[in-house]
């Protein structure tokens, strides 16, 4: 994406898969959501690669047109919001880390939430090392009475260091019976995997100023162009006494301070699977299309809510 500019992205007209969702949930969980995938030119296969979580663990699903996925395995359990990555003709999937799936079930009867980063690599994509801890709990806004949590990875590079942004901290969001992701934050390091050194404080919280960011911030995924990088953050937010989630496109000259550009993609009440939220995505470009990969959920209610995986596409000229 680094020969693309900030116009380019701004003026692509995003437009939904006709056969949406691609991906439905499976296997007994009522969720599949958090895609991150690989594009052919990043697998040895030369296939598409999507990794995806349920209430399960996460899982990898392959596919020759980045469409028509089909699963191929578990990789592991006890796992969330997969962010996998090629660097050095090795691959490294950053996760959220939990606790049992009976304990994070306790959280709906008042325990508190526990989780961190860990990372597992593989060299074929099939066989994974044992998980092991990258980011950890050290400072007070990512804890709070819910709990601790440091979720939702995404890895770049940024002179000549790697960056790893996450979310941090918990906010409980009530029609849904569960919480969200508080605040956004990075570490740096000069390894890829380990001695992460985070940031004392995050950067981005809620506003409650900003129409879509005023219950809290969701997770960010930052891209370099040409001219400057790109943030997709999906914040949640308070609309009509309803919350809500959508994807919005952000600027940054440093990664570090974002301005908003435009939203990219919101819920829309008039197509059921993606009727209240649309949430944490993920931004390819390949062959001449960018493509935007994201799930999204109908309703807020924690039993009959379900959440699936779909894509809008655009075509650069």
């Amino acid at each position: 994406m680094k020969n693309l500019t900030l116009s380019d992205i701004e003026n692509a007209e995003f437009k939904l898969f006709n056969g949406n969702p691609i991906i439905k949930p499976f296997g007994g969980s009522f969720t599949v959501a958090d895609p991150s995938l690989l594009t052919p030119d990043e697998s040895q296969d030369r296939l598409w690669h999507l990794f995806c979580h349920t209430f399960f663990g996460v899982y990898r699903f392959d596919s020759e047109d980045g469409i028509n996925f089909k699963k191929v395995q578990k990789v592991t359990s006890r796992a969330m919001r997969p962010n996998i990555n090629l660097v050095d003709g090795r691959y490294y999937l950053f996760f959220e880390r939990t606790r049992t799936l009976l304990g994070n079930a306790l959280t709906l009867l008042g325990a508190k939430w526990k989780s961190g980063i860990y990372c597992a690599s593989s060299v074929d994509l099939f066989s994974f090392t044992n998980p092991y801890p990258v980011i950890e709990r050290s400072h007070g806004y990512e804890q709070n009475d819910l709990g601790t949590s440091i979720s939702n990875p995404f890895l770049i590079k940024m002179n000549g260091l790697y960056r790893l942004y996450y979310s941090a901290g918990l906010t409980f969001i009530k029609d849904c019976g569960f919480s969200e992701p508080t605040h956004i934050s990075y570490a740096l390091s000069e390894h890829v995997d380990k001695d992460y050194s985070t940031r004392p404080t995050p950067i981005i919280s809620p506003d409650e100023s900003v129409n879509y960011l005023n219950l809290c911030a969701g997770c960010l995924k930052v891209y370099e162009l040409k001219d400057c990088f790109i943030g997709i953050q999906n914040g949640i937010y308070l609309e009509n006494g309803k919350s809500h989630s959508a994807i919005m496109l952000l600027k940054s000259d440093d990664g570090e301070r974002f301005e908003f550009v435009k939203p990219l993609v919101m819920p829309d009440p008039n197509i059921s699977w993606m009727a209240q939220y649309v949430y944490a995505s993920h931004l390819t470009y390949y062959d001449g299309k960018l493509r935007l990969y994201f799930n999204a959920r109908d309703v807020s209610n924690p039993l009959k809510g379900r959440e699936c995986i779909g894509f809008c596409q655009a075509t650069l000229k």
